[in-house]
């Protein structure tokens, strides 16, 4: 068994439930990989199983079981780009608050890997959206994909801005707000939920445009079929706006062509039985919690 382990931060709290995964890979022999910042920062943790570290661009291939992220969502978000087209199968450990994507208890890691090694899970396919800016610059350093969303805002002024948007080269409208963004599945219990969008079930083959503080109070978030192409061109008082995926914000000058679709690249995403997305629906969000009293 081979697995990657990644994360962002580490405080000391943490500390147990990293050793006590550490415990059951190595009752498996595992050959265990460290990212290399997140190595570093549990360099007091050790194990003669850990064989070596991995970045964005080397250490990692498709011959790895498992890709395990300690943290929150926006740890997960951050594995994705380095998992890429690999193929690997991903799994969070939850040590940040709400986690939607990273929803396996840290007082239970130990059932990560017993679970695993029962055959308790299934392999949900994540759909990812990319960007296209139509410019010689890369903007995303090569990593012009979203597993949650992606979002055209303003940038440096109250002022709103107008999103020219089509959809498979008709035209649909154009939003004056803050912003407008372009939801996965995934993404749409993310920033889509927070602006009114609804809730979609992973395996949907959807996407969701959901505008930010609109303008034009009519406007309501719309569900489109994922092998859509979206064009969208964005005007207003500043000359340039923020184009964002996931947790990567770059600045784009106004006026220029932003093309979103589908990518040929999905994410796998290790569900186990014992954590479902229904189950994690209704635990995040209190469903059929009775506050009243």
């Amino acid at each position: 068994m081979k697995v990657a382990i990644y994360g962002q931060a580490f405080q000391e709290e943490d500390k147990r439930c990293v050793e006590e995964l550490l415990e059951e890979l190595e009752k498996l022999d595992a050959q265990i990989f460290v990212e290399e910042n997140f190595n570093s920062l549990i360099s007091g943790i050790t194990s003669n199983h850990i064989k070596g570290t991995f970045n964005q661009s080397k250490g990692l291939d498709s011959t790895f079981d498992m890709f395990v992220s300690f943290g929150g969502d926006g740890t997960m978000l951050r594995a994705v780009t380095y998992i890429k087209d690999y193929g690997i199968p991903i799994v969070g450990v939850n040590t940040g608050r709400l986690g939607f994507l990273s929803t396996f208890k840290k007082e239970n890691v130990r059932k990560l890997v017993t679970e695993f090694v029962a055959g308790h899970y299934t392999i949900e396919e994540r759909t990812l959206v990319e960007v296209d800016l139509n410019s010689d610059v890369d903007a995303f350093n090569g990593l012009n994909f979203a597993l949650n969303e992606v979002t055209v805002s303003r940038k440096d002024t109250t002022s709103m801005i107008t999103v020219e948007t089509y959809l498979n080269d008709e035209y649909l409208t154009s939003y004056w707000s803050d912003g407008l963004i372009v939801s996965t599945p995934t993404g749409s219990t993310g920033y889509s939920l927070s602006c009114g969008g609804p809730v979609i079930a992973p395996s949907a083959k959807s996407l969701v445009l959901t505008p930010i503080a609109p303008h034009n109070l009519n406007a309501r978030p719309l569900v489109i079929s994922d092998d859509t192409e979206i064009r969208l061109k964005v005007s207003g008082r500043e000359k340039t706006h923020l184009v964002s995926l996931d947790s990567r914000i770059a600045d784009i000058p106004n006026g220029k062509e932003i093309r979103v679709k589908k990518s040929d690249v999905t994410i796998k995403m290790i569900e186990y039985t014992s954590e479902s997305f229904l189950k994690t629906l209704r635990n995040k969000l209190l469903w059929g919690e009775d506050k009243r009293n």
